[in-house]
This record gives structure tokens, sequence and C-alpha cells, in this order.
């Protein structure tokens, strides 16, 4: 790992505390995630629509 990265995690652990700097971290790593499972979602929903409304007719 960078020394200089190494160093900005030390020192946010010191001023934030652990907990804080660990929830950081997820929320950013988890954020590219959790936008790709709100699009799926969406197509789903709307393919669903879609499915729906041709069996109506």
């Amino acid at each position: 790992m960078d020394q200089h990265i190494l160093t900005l995690i030390t020192s946010a652990v010191g001023d934030f505390g652990f907990p804080i700097v660990i929830t950081a971290y997820l929320l950013l790593r988890y954020e590219k995630r959790i936008e790709l499972l709100t699009t799926t979602v969406q197509e789903l929903k709307q393919t669903m629509t879609d499915e729906g409304d041709h069996r109506l007719d």
C-alpha cells in the first residue's frame, strides 16, 4: 500500500475514530453496487410492466 494512503488512513482514524472511518469506507465501496442494484430493479419493474401490458392484449 502506498505510504501516503497509509498515512491518510492513520490520520483519519486518529481524527475521527475507527468506526466512522470504516463506515465511510464501506459506503464508498458499496455505492456502485447499490446503484447497479437500483438500476436492475428499475429494469425488472419495467419488464414486468411490459409483460403485464402484453397479457392484456
